[in-house]
Order: structure tokens, then sequence, then C-alpha cells
């Protein structure tokens, strides 16, 4: 069963079983590599150890599905409930963010058995013909998990990149340097009112709903996404010292922060190497740029004399594109080059998430989630910019065309990228 599918017959609840094993699965896998102080240590405020997205996951499933549904449940440890909360108002006081590192108890052992623990009783309320509304709520969690995969990966190269010994976490598929990108190009689009957003009855976030009405100009985008030779060149020309080309917060940012480059990205003896999941290596000049906030995308897209595209215009074209590209299951960890053979747009799912100029605002008519399932996504509606596509580490069955990412414009720790935009017919 496609996670945006719909629940309906016995049969389908027999595959969103086999959906919620794999996810479940899936997650397991991703810390097999690693020690229990690898999955323990906190790199930063914003990131958090592996073993709390494992354990954090679980209380997910365990507090919105089985403690809500089923009276006689047995809470695993009903201390989890303090350390796993996220940031779920409702559900009371929660151990700090910035101290996720400092629980060197419970072992991650003790998470998996935890893991172990509630699979078993979401796989036997499954067996017991749920409500409709359970089957959403497990559709829901089996998605979350999907997005705490993702930032699992991201958290544990920031947290590699701490170390000396620039350690691997694991090596990826074919790491052969890839030719030249294909030259850039722009495809224009025609301007006029669009309509964007989920709509029918697959599953989406309720920050994609509703469908609605959107008025653009004719634009441009380009056929393939920015690459490190074009990010090189940026550096070559002063990108990063010319204040002319920044937003006057990025500028405060990258003063206070010295930015100079991509994150990751350090020189030696004249060439740049970049830290990555299969350890050190050095830029290959073909791959998208990534590890770059909205402050350095939209000075490049500046220097670039273009501009960021509009998350209307970025879906506007992703409608016209099958989802397929670099996800997690190509098993490379890295964004690829773009195929010289393909014609058309490229690259438009997979690989990096790309920046838009847009805002992460509600959706004419926009209603949160019912429950405590509300303070999933709209109170996150501030300070915000939408990303678009998904990345290289994104499982390819959670993300769509209408899917709305988002992150602080200073954030540079997950797969983020950009692809050019400009006005039609702009020389």
């Amino acid at each position: 069963m496609p996670l945006q599918s719909r629940h309906g017959s016995s049969s389908d609840l027999d595959e969103l079983t086999l959906v919620f094993r794999s996810v479940r699965e899936s997650s397991s896998s991703l810390v097999a590599p690693l020690s229990d102080a690898d999955a323990t240590v906190q790199s930063m405020p914003d990131a958090s150890p592996a073993k709390w997205h494992l354990a954090h996951t679980s209380w997910f499933f365990e507090t919105f599905v089985l403690a809500a549904n089923l009276p006689h449940y047995r809470h695993f440890d009903p201390h989890y409930n303090f350390l796993f909360n996220s940031y779920y108002e409702a559900f009371g006081p929660r151990h700090a963010r910035p101290r996720r590192g400092m629980l060197t108890r419970p072992t991650l052992e003790e998470i998996l058995a935890y893991r172990a623990h509630v699979d078993a009783a979401i796989e036997h309320l499954l067996l017991e013909a749920p409500s409709p509304g359970i089957v959403e709520t497990i559709k829901l969690g089996c998605h979350h998990e999907q997005q705490h995969q993702e930032l699992l990966l991201t958290d544990i190269l920031h947290l590699f990149a701490q170390n000396p010994l620039r350690p691997v976490y694991r090596l990826g598929g074919d790491d052969s340097v890839a030719a030249a990108p294909p030259a850039a190009s722009y495809e224009e689009f025609e301007g006029g009112i669009i309509q964007i957003g989920a709509g029918g009855l697959d599953f989406a976030f309720d920050c994609e709903r509703p469908r609605h009405r959107v008025f653009i100009e004719p634009y441009r985008l380009s056929n393939r996404l920015v690459v490190n030779a074009e990010w090189t060149d940026f550096i070559a020309d002063g990108g990063y010292r010319n204040p002319l080309l920044w937003l006057s917060e990025g500028w405060s940012k990258l003063c206070a922060e010295k930015w100079s480059a991509p994150l990751y990205w350090e020189e030696r003896d004249g060439e740049f190497w970049t830290m990555t999941l299969a350890g050190l290596r050095p830029v290959n000049p073909a791959e998208p740029v990534v590890h770059v906030s909205y402050f350095e995308a939209d000075a490049f897209a500046r220097w670039a004399k273009g501009r960021l595209p509009s998350e209307a215009e970025w879906e506007r074209v992703a409608l016209n594109n099958p989802v397929e590209g670099n996800f997690l299951e190509s098993d490379l960890l890295r964004p690829a080059a773009a195929s010289a053979t393909k014609s058309g747009m490229r690259q438009m799912f997979g690989d990096v998430w790309e920046w838009t100029s847009s805002a992460f605002a509600p959706y004419p008519r926009f209603r949160p989630s019912e429950g405590a399932a509300a303070e999933y996504n709209g109170k996150f509606m501030c300070g915000q910019q939408v990303l678009r596509g998904g990345s290289c580490v994104t499982p390819v069955s959670h993300i769509r065309a209408s899917y709305r990412n988002f992150f602080p414009p200073d954030a540079r720790w997950q797969f983020s990228g950009l692809r050019l935009a400009g006005d039609a017919n702009e020389a």
C-alpha cells in the first residue's frame, strides 16, 4: 500500500501492516552501523541523538494511537512521556531539547526493546479492524517516522563532522567522479491561474491542504540544480564577502558564524573537501551543491542574476514530472550529478531539498488537524522558508509534488540546495 493511499478493505489493513513494519524496520537498519555512544551524543541543539529519534517515533505511536484508543494498554515505561515528547504541549512538560544528548540512559538496547513493545501492540491493533480515524493516525505516524529517518541521518552527519577522525557512517553507492553536468538552461512557463496543494483523498499533511488557486506571472525555471562548480565560482568571485548580495539578516549571520563556504566544506592545498556520510571526500564539481542555507541560496541567486522560485512555480512544474530520482533507496547517501542524457527538467525530486522564496504560511482556508495532532505543523508557520522536492536521504514513498518542507532561513545541516528561476523573457 503506497503511503499516500487511503484505507479501505481488510486487505488494505494487511497492506498497511506491511507498510508499518517496513517503516519501523527501516529506522532500525539506519542505526545498525552506530554504537551506543554514536546514538547518544547530541552535536548541537537543533540536532537530536539517533537514540532519541528511535524513541520519539515510538512515543508518537504509543501516545496518539495506543494510549488514546486502548483502555488497558500498558506503557513500556511511564517516564518516557517526559523524555521523548518533542513539542506537544497538550501532553505536558518534557525534557529540554538542547539536553537530549545527556540521556545516557535508557540505553540503545532498551530503546530497541521499547520499539518492539510498541510494534507488537500496533500490529495487534491492526488485526482488530480499527476505526478509520485510528488507521489515519497510524498512517500519519508512518510519515512522521520517515521524516525522522531523514533527520536521523542529517544529525549523524553533523555529529560525525565534529569528530577530527571524520568517521564513516556507511559507504554509499558508486563513488566515481561524475562527468561534467549538462549545461544549465531555462524552460519557460506561462503565467495565469493555477492550482496547487494536495487534493483528493490521498494522504497529505495538513499544511499541504487545501488545494487552491494561485496567480503567477510568466516565469522560467532552470532545467537542473545548481552544482558545486558554480558555487566555487561564487566563492572565488567574493560571494561571501559582498554585502550587496545578501539579505540583512543573512549578512549578520554570515559575519557572526564566519561563513565562507557551504557547511562541511574545508580547503586543503587549494582544493575543497566536504564531509559526507561516507567520510571526507573531495568536492565533486558536477554534483549539486548541498548544505546551504536560504540566505546563501538567495545570495547566490542574486549573484547569478536570477532568483529562487516560489513554491507555486516549483509545484506547477513538478506536477508534470514523475516522482523519481536519487532518494534514500538509491543508497548513494549524497546528491548525484544530473543525467546528461535526460531531456527536459532534471532532478525535480530527490538529491537536495530546494529552497523556495516562499515563507511557510497557511494556505487559504487552512485548517489544522483535529486533536493533539493540531500541533504538528500549524504552530510553526512563522519565520520559516519552504523547501520542495525531497533529498538523497528522503524515503521515496514519503514525497509528492505538494509536499512542503520547512526550516529557518539560516539552517544548513539539512540536505538543502537550490534551483534558479527568473522572469520570462529575461535577458
